[in-house]
Formats: structure tokens, C-alpha cells, sequence
């Protein structure tokens, strides 16, 4: 990596976007506020995966540019506030990197990756103590991520903070358990019933990928991507017997 070339593309973008916040500027850039703001990172942080998953470079490289203009962007206005600005962003998550990694930059000695899940757990858990923000672990679960990747964080910081919460065999119980209920409620068409087994099961369900080292988010994002293509050859089949008829 070219540090010279990375400082200057770095400032450069900076000062881009700073000029398009100035007099002179963009009319519409100058009138972005946070809130309208935070659907545009949402949906640039979702091109990022469609890209990863299409596997091509080109595209991932595109989609994270626009990825990190929305994070300078947000910055900037956090500046013009006289709050914080990109380079204390850059600074906090280097200081907080350092911090959560003490077998890299430390004397901490860890055996494998599941180790390094536990200590992670246990360092943020000391610094929420020490700021006295927060009460849970779980506080810090973005309530607005999608809900299936929300169950995957919250059963994961429960298991990091105690490898006992539940082992494979007790999910894949509760698993079957809730299919049974579910299947009870389905026989008795109880609509009630029907919509809390099924979203019991559906975290369940997550949380049993998630112990097999799987993420249900992504899961379903193939599944929805296969059923596309499946359907789109299916309704191709059906022009192509049209055609030749």
C-alpha cells in the first residue's frame, strides 16, 4: 500500500465533499441533514453485499467508494457542528481496534478464534462499565438492522458472554419444539397462535445457524436470490413453449 498516494485520496475526497457543503456548492448536497442521510448509507451498505455476493471486484470497489462517501458525508456535518470530524472517526476506531485486540498488540495469548469472540465480549463489556451508558448487553444491537441479522447478534453476544446459554442439542430441541407448536396451531387455524410460534421458531431456527458457524440473514438472501433465477427460467420455459407454439 502507497501511504503517500492514500493520504493524498483521502484529503482529496475530504475536501471534495466539504466543497460540496460550501457556498458555491451543490445545492442539493447543502441541504442533507443526518435524517436524510441514513436511508442512502442503508442502502450503500446493501449494494456493498450485492457486489460481494455477485463476486465482482470491480462492483465491491465501486459500491464501497459510495459506502465511504456516505461516512465522510455524515462527518462532515458532524463538523460543520463543531462535534467531531472524519479524522477523530478514524483515530476512535484505530484507538478502539488496538484496544480489542490485545494478543495482536498485547500480551493476551489466545488459542483460537472462539477465544478471540470471548475476549472480544469481555473488553466491550469493561468499556460500557467504565462509560456507565448503557445497561445491557444487548443495547447495542441496532434495533434497525434487519430482523433476522438482529436475532444472529443478540444470540451471539448472549453465547460470547456465556458459552453455556445453549448448546447445539438444546437449540435443535427448541427448534423441534416450536415446529410442533407451530404445527398444533396450523391444525387448529389459530392466526394468534400461528404468528407467535412462527416467529419463536424463526429465531430459533436463526439461532441454530448461527451455531453452526451460519448466518440466517445471508442464508435467506441466497435462498431469495435462487428463487429468482429459478422462476425467471421457469417463466422463460413458458414464453419459449408460447414462442414455438
Amino acid at each position: 500500500m502507497n501511504s503517500d498516494r492514500l493520504s493524498k485520496a483521502v484529503v482529496a475526497l475530504t475536501d471534495l465533499v466539504t466543497r460540496l457543503r460550501s457556498p458555491g456548492g451543490c445545492p442539493w448536497d447543502a441541504k442533507q441533514t443526518d435524517s436524510t442521510l441514513k436511508m442512502y448509507l442503508l442502502e450503500e451498505a446493501y449494494e456493498v453485499l450485492d457486489a460481494i455476493e455477485n463476486s465482482s471486484p470491480e462492483d465491491v470497489c465501486l459500491e464501497l467508494g459510495d459506502l465511504l462517501f456516505q461516512i465522510l458525508f455524515l462527518a462532515q456535518l458532524a463538523a460543520e457542528r463543531k462535534e467531531f470530524d472524519f479524522t477523530d472517526v478514524v483515530e476512535k476506531i484505530t484507538e478502539k481496534m488496538i484496544r480489542r485486540h490485545p494478543h495482536v498488540f498485547g500480551e493476551t495469548h489466545v488459542a483460537d478464534a472462539e477465544d478471540v469472540k470471548r475476549n472480544w465480549a469481555k473488553i466491550k463489556a469493561k468499556e460500557k462499565d467504565a462509560a456507565r451508558k448503557t445497561t445491557s448487553v444487548f443495547e447495542r444491537v441496532p434495533m434497525n438492522l434487519p430482523a433476522l441479522l438482529r436475532t444472529h447478534r443478540l444470540s451471539e453476544r448472549a453465547s460470547r458472554l456465556d458459552p453455556n446459554v445453549a448448546n447445539g442439542e438444546d437449540i435443535w430441541n427448541k427448534v423441534f419444539g416450536q415446529f410442533e407448536a407451530l404445527k398444533s396451531a396450523v391444525a387448529r387455524a389459530d392466526r394468534a397462535l400461528i404468528r407467535e410460534a412462527t416467529g419463536r421458531l424463526l429465531f430459533s431456527l436463526s439461532d441454530l445457524t448461527r451455531h453452526w458457524g451460519l448466518n440466517a440473514e445471508d442464508l435467506l438472501r441466497l435462498v431469495n436470490q435462487e428463487f429468482v433465477e429459478s422462476f425467471e427460467k421457469t417463466e422463460e420455459g413458458k414464453d419459449q413453449s408460447f414462442d414455438d407454439s
